[in-house]
């Protein structure tokens, strides 16, 4: 029985590799004749048209929902080159796979407990990258404003710097600048651009940067010098910055330590003596502790979150 089981597992990890597979699988678009009209679809035959179908499928829910345009938002923040249509199959695919196998392994109380795990997966990848991405552009935003303001004093225009730091800077500073010069070619504003790399980013410090070219644009004077400033004011704040966190690192790590801990320990007394850990959940006074628990420490984890967390 227990073969049977195992080979049953085994068969629909594969298959749910397959399908991952073809879904993640890049392919070269094979273009049709008929798409010499411009009013035709092209055709999609064969494997391809089951993720091209699924993808279908899920832009019309995001659509129906109104959400289509708030995940691409997302994905443009934490910069994965993925459709939102994707991101669901993806997710949607995920979540049933996990469901099955926790059906498959512990019934149907690790099925319900696995549904949430990719959803919520998804969810902290795009906010890590999110994370990191803006702390990398707020730690260049310093030699970003040394670089414009060096290219000012040069003689050159504020979108001649601006292509300066495209060019030379690293990303993600240098994909956001690229964006705002090719909006600008085709006839957007530069300080409406600017304003929504700020926004973005989340980067108090580059609107101010948007709006001291607006202030130039409208009065005229020395940028070069009023991004000087602005360069002095953002070192200041990143050192108050740094040195909050600093302050605090302590406290992020006995979270860490502390709702690590019971989740470690319960997951080694469950391997070490499975029938002992078994009797705590065995009964319904057992599930409504460990229910307890759970709340208990998610109300301690937003609590010390709020506690290390320093705002500028």
């Amino acid at each position: 029985m227990d073969v049977l089981v195992w080979a049953a597992i085994g068969a629909l990890a594969l298959a749910v590799a397959l399908v991952a597979g073809l879904l993640l699988a890049p392919r070269r678009p094979q273009v049709d004749i008929t798409r010499l009209d411009p009013t035709a679809q092209p055709a999609v035959r064969g494997w391809a048209a089951v993720p091209a179908g699924a993808g279908r499928l899920g832009d019309r829910v995001l659509r129906r929902l109104g959400r289509r345009a708030a995940l691409v938002a997302v994905l443009e923040r934490a910069d994965v080159h993925w459709t939102p249509a994707r991101l669901l199959v993806v997710t949607v695919s995920g979540t049933v796979a996990g469901n099955v196998v926790g059906g498959l392994l512990g019934g149907p109380l690790l099925a319900v407990a696995l549904t949430p795990v990719v959803m919520l997966t998804v969810v902290a990848v795009l906010r890590v990258r999110t994370s990191r991405r803006r702390t990398a552009f707020d730690e260049q935003l310093d030699d970003t404003l040394r670089l414009l303001a060096s290219s000012l004093r040069a003689g050159h225009s504020v979108l001649r710097a601006m292509e300066a730091v495209a060019h030379d800077a690293a990303a993600p500073t240098s994909d956001e600048f690229s964006r705002v010069l090719n909006e600008v070619r085709v006839g957007r504003d530069v300080v409406l651009a600017l304003e929504e790399v700020g926004a973005r980013m989340g980067s108090d410090d580059f609107a101010w940067v948007a709006q001291a070219v607006a202030v130039h644009r409208e009065v005229g004077g020395n940028l070069a010098e009023v991004l000087d400033r602005v360069g002095t004011t953002v070192r200041d704040r990143s050192s108050l910055r740094r040195q909050a966190r600093a302050l605090s690192a302590e406290g992020r790590i006995s979270a860490i330590v502390l709702l690590t801990l019971p989740v470690a320990a319960g997951a080694a007394l469950q391997v070490a003596a499975p029938e002992y850990a078994g009797r705590l959940t065995s009964g319904g006074a057992g599930t409504a502790m460990l229910a307890a628990a759970a709340l208990l420490m998610a109300v301690g984890a937003l609590w010390v979150r709020r506690v290390v967390t320093v705002r500028f």
